[in-house]
């Protein structure tokens, strides 16, 4: 799916993020399994993550998230008449963390649910509630992407429990004077799907219950996967918005791996200066990956009126997804 973005300009008019307290280093997975600070750095640029505490649930690292990007948009709770939550670590299945933030943050005329599309999440959220405000079916949309993925990783599986941390996002879209989304590409490969998979966690019954619960990775095929597809989405809605990649001012890739990332930012052409790390300090936090990058560039003064902002996510399902905009002053900035 592709296209350019239709009627009325709409744009993220309010950003937060939050983190779990409890920092992880290298050096502590190194007395957990076998590996050290210095081959986790050479094969992912990863130096440390997040870590919920044992009574932190989804929802408690998502609602301050979105407090923040509600009080930057100006805009109250009550005023949101849409709320996604793009997640594959809801609290539970049912209620979901969506209808379960929407009453925690008082918002009770927004429709509500969560969204899975695993790493990728959060840029079809964004997706969708541009769709319903362009449609004319939502005034205020608030899309939080987040994920306590501890929670799902086998902590004796080295090539999993060095990659994920914990950590949420939170926008908040609406219809602007000028600027804002100018469109998107979505995609998926469930073909692909078994190469990074959540064996036991749904209807598919499988006999062998130690695996159930644990995040499963064939770290080979997932990183040739995203290499490849971080490029060619990103080369999808440039052209198809007409922009060239010269004239991308913020890059902010899906923060998985470094490697993926250097290797994308190379076969684009963009200068890697223009692109925001910050994998090395919360590892791949999936559907929080983003909004924290977006978070941390605007922290550091890269995202300012009209620059050009290129987000591209990637992950489980197999899917991915890119979306093009021109960043718009917040309201409260």
């Amino acid at each position: 799916m592709i296209g350019k973005a239709q009627g009325p300009p709409i744009s993220i008019t309010g950003l937060g993020c939050h983190v779990p307290d409890r920092v992880l280093t290298n050096d502590e997975l190194s007395t957990i399994v076998e590996t050290s600070d210095e081959w986790i750095m050479e094969r992912t640029g990863i130096r440390e993550r997040r870590i919920a505490a044992p009574e932190e649930a989804l929802t408690d690292i998502a609602l301050p998230a979105a407090r923040a990007a509600l009080a930057q948009a100006g805009v109250e709770p009550r005023d949101i008449d849409l709320l996604i939550c793009a997640t594959v670590t809801p609290d539970m299945m049912f209620p979901t963390a969506s209808a379960l933030l929407a009453d925690e943050l008082g918002a009770p005329r927004a429709a509500a649910y969560d969204l899975l599309a695993g790493c990728t999440g959060f840029v079809y959220a964004l997706v969708q509630a541009y769709g319903m405000i362009a449609a004319g079916l939502s005034e205020r949309a608030l899309v939080i992407g987040g994920d306590i993925l501890s929670r799902i990783l086998d902590w004796s599986d080295r090539s999993t429990l060095i990659l994920f941390g914990d950590g949420a996002g939170a926008v908040v879209l609406e219809k602007v004077d000028h600027g804002g989304f100018l469109g998107f590409e979505l995609g998926a490969d469930g073909g692909g799907g078994i190469h990074l998979s959540l064996p036991g966690s749904g209807s598919r019954r499988i006999e062998d219950a130690s695996a159930n619960g644990y995040v499963h990775m064939n770290g080979r095929e997932v990183f040739k996967f995203a290499t490849r597809v971080l490029v060619s989405s990103a080369r999808a809605v440039l052209d198809e918005c007409g922009v060239g990649v010269e004239d991308v001012d913020v890059y902010v890739p899906h923060q998985a791996n470094v490697r993926i990332m250097d290797h994308a930012v190379q076969k684009l052409g963009i200068p890697r200066e223009r692109m925001v790390v910050n994998v090395d300090r919360y590892g791949n936090t999936s559907s929080g990956s983003i909004p924290l990058a977006l978070a941390d560039a605007a922290a550091d003064g890269r995202l300012t009126e009209g620059k050009l902002v290129l987000m591209t996510g990637m992950g489980a399902g197999l899917t991915w997804g890119s979306a093009l905009l021109r960043w718009t002053e917040p309201k409260a900035a």
